[in-house]
């Protein structure tokens, strides 16, 4: 028997003008220690059946129909006390955000008790306990780390607590919401294999919940697909990534990003998930698929088997490869025009932070934020720099707009120093670069509409005086980036994040820069958004020759976009070069412990990691091996306090003495590409 059978699922949500089914006939299974994906962009349901399997659906909704069994029974049927002794039990869950899911107030000892003693654990065995718990996840100095605060912990380790908390129950079945959203590559790394250890140990049930592809590709043992409250596709792993069937799964793979599609458009699903208050008659994804036809307009499709999978699509009756969708993706190769004149220069830029303590508020230490970085950045192109959490990108990119006062450095535009310019002259400058933030919903004003957003840097700059020509950019400029123009009059709260990210982009472009820092514009964004955003930038940059920084640890999407890439390691670069160099040959251990942890597909039925290629990638390098008797990867230390030498020693395997005394200078390897080790490793 399975562990888990999820039966003709319907959740309805009643609202104020009706009632909208975010879940509509879903159905699937999982058995001991399997791990079930659930892909899909979003809106197409995943979280809301999470939520239902466990009873937590938001005020007004409730399960219109099916039936949810955990070991045979029926949790649907159970009294509400019943059931908070299985939330928490026999079923855990991860949440996407750790930051908002743990309470602020709280010390991660006391909410991991609290989780404990629901499930009957009672007196001096809950601190041990609790402490056993952060111990497994692989938290140091777990009886000291008890006693502080979720802010005092990083992105990982919140999202660590959190699996502690989900454990303290000994679940069945662990629901994975998301869990590395977000995440750094090492980060994301740690907290899979995490989850995979704990699975295997126990025998746990997992339904992981992702957009992430490569993720579901390292993890899942059978996968399926949503869509508009839909399931439309199911299959074991290795069947799906070698072949995907439906036309929105193919839609999928197309729009990933990878060094094989440079210069080429990437292959997103037209538009956006359908409002699900619509009363559907035919295939729900017919608007958008370029395969449609009348039939599947008026008629829902049924499901199909094809070999050991099976596709809700009108394509696949009585064939197994229907014609149009039996040709490979295509991939396009192509380099982009070289502009030797730099727009921008930045030269030994250093932002250290005080500690200050006592009562005089005296500055006892320094946070060496940034400390010494040199870029240069041409028109028309796109330098990356990418790196952990912490290692100080967005510090970079906010010094460089003057946001944050440089501590030393220069900064040139177009060959003049703007380092020094009082704020008072810093207008020309403003005008020439923007920023795109990382949280379009946090950047965007909600108490002002779309128009006066896009329109407040025009005025505040006098890129515009005249008000009617202002307010016609502004239609101009949100049909650019692919919105209606009567869009302006809506609020930031009506759009999704990828059009919120959009609207970001249109109020940088308004008044006309030269350069646009971007700050993980696509860290959170579904497949299909991020390829959107992705040919909305290219675009731009070919129309008018744009340079972007873009700072992210995506390095698929650097791979697609970039032209140069610097790795940034505790305020410092390590390696910088052309993307092909540096990403095909990376010569800092660092580098390759980034590319090592990306997992990447394998288009023959599985998952790859960065050091052995993958679907469009450049390759890497062999994967860093932990050093005798230690882990691959520790966490990264505090700028506070940076080791001595090399500051990458303590977390490299090939480390020598020469690495503990002294910081390695810069050593050239062809053209342009430069690497700070005391033993770069050329790719064998």
């Amino acid at each position: 028997m399975p562990l888990l059978q999820v039966s003709d699922l319907a959740v309805v949500i009643g609202r104020e003008g009706g009632e909208i089914r975010p879940v509509d006939g879903v159905a699937f299974e999982i058995d001991a220690g399997e791990t079930f994906a659930l892909l899909g962009e979003s809106g197409c349901g995943k979280s809301m059946t999470a939520l239902a399997l466990s009873r937590l659906l938001p005020d007004g909704g409730r399960v219109a129909g099916g039936a949810v069994r955990l070991g045979g029974e029926d949790l649907l049927a159970l009294p509400e006390s019943a059931m908070r002794r299985v939330r928490g039990g026999r079923i855990g869950m991860i949440f996407q955000e750790p930051a908002t899911s743990l309470n602020p107030v709280m010390t991660v000892g006391a909410q991991i008790a609290e989780a404990l003693s629901c499930h009957g654990v009672r007196g001096p065995a809950l601190e041990a306990e609790a402490c056993r718990l952060l111990e497994a996840v692989g938290i140091p100095a777990p009886a000291r780390r008890l006693q502080d605060f979720s802010f005092q912990f990083s992105g990982g380790m919140k999202q660590r607590v959190m699996i502690a908390m989900a454990l303290a129950g000994r679940p069945q079945l662990l629901i994975a919401d998301e869990p590395t959203t977000a995440l750094d590559v090492t980060i994301q790394a740690q907290v899979l294999d995490l989850l995979a250890a704990i699975q295997r140990e126990r025998g746990m049930g997992m339904l992981l919940i992702s957009h992430d592809l490569g993720v579901v590709a390292r993890m899942a043992h059978r996968v399926g697909v949503m869509y508009a409250g839909e399931l439309i596709e199911t299959g074991r792993r290795a069947d799906f990534f070698r072949t995907p069937l439906h036309p929105y799964a193919r839609k999928l793979f197309s729009a990933l990003p990878g060094a094989a599609r440079r210069g080429a458009p990437l292959d997103a699903p037209e538009g956006s998930v359908p409002a699900l208050d619509r009363h559907f008659h035919g295939c729900r994804f017919a608007e958008r698929c370029p395969a449609a036809f009348d039939r599947c307009d008026d008629e829902a499709p049924a499901w199909h088997a094809v070999g050991a999978q099976a596709v809700r699509c009108h394509l696949y009756e009585g064939v197994s490869v229907p014609r149009g969708l039996d040709a490979p993706l295509p991939l396009v190769a192509a380099d982009r025009p070289h502009s030797a004149r730099p727009v921008l220069q930045v030269e030994d830029l250093v932002v250290h932070f005080p500690v200050r303590k006592g009562l005089l508020q005296r500055t006892v230490a320094q946070v060496k934020a940034v400390d010494g970085v040199s870029l240069q950045l041409a028109a028309g192109r796109t330098l990356a720099l990418v790196g952990e959490s912490g290692c100080g990108k967005t510090t970079v990119g906010k010094a460089i707009l003057k946001l944050i006062p440089p501590t030393a450095g220069e900064l040139y535009l177009d060959g003049e120093n703007i380092t020094a310019l009082p704020a008072s002259a810093l207008q020309p400058m403003r005008r020439a670069v923007q920023m795109v933030f990382q949280d379009p919903f946090a950047s965007l004003n909600p108490r002002m509409r779309v128009g006066e957003i896009i329109e407040e840097g025009m005025v505040a700059l006098g890129v515009e005086p005249d008000a009617q020509r202002r307010h016609a950019r502004v239609g101009d400029l949100l049909e650019r980036v692919g919105l209606a123009a009567d869009m302006r009059w809506r609020y930031p709260h009506e759009f999704s994040g990828g059009q919120r990210q959009r609207i970001a982009v249109a109020r940088a472009l308004a008044v006309s820069p030269r350069v646009i820092v971007c700050d993980e514009p696509t860290s959170a964004l579904d497949v299909s958004v991020q390829a959107q955003l992705l040919n909305l930038m290219r675009e731009l940059q070919r129309g008018h020759g744009l340079a972007y920084l873009f700072i992210t640890h995506n390095l698929a999407v650097v791979e697609y976009l970039a032209d140069e890439v610097a790795v940034m390691y505790l305020g410092r670069i390590v390696e910088e070069g052309p993307v092909e160099r540096v990403l095909k040959a990376p010569l800092h251990p660092y580098t390759r412990a980034l590319l090592a942890a990306v997992p990447r597909l394998d288009r023959g039925g599985g998952e790859t990691h960065g050091g052995e290629g993958g679907e469009g990638g450049f390759g890497g390098g062999d994967a860093l091996q932990a050093p005798a008797g230690g882990k691959a990867l520790a966490d990264l230390p505090s700028p506070l306090a940076p080791p001595g030498g090399c500051h990458f020693h303590p977390r490299c395997p090939y480390a020598t003495d020469v690495c503990r005394i002294s910081y390695p200078p810069v050593t050239e390897f062809g053209r342009e590409h430069r690497v700070r080790c005391h033993w770069p490793r050329r790719e064998r």
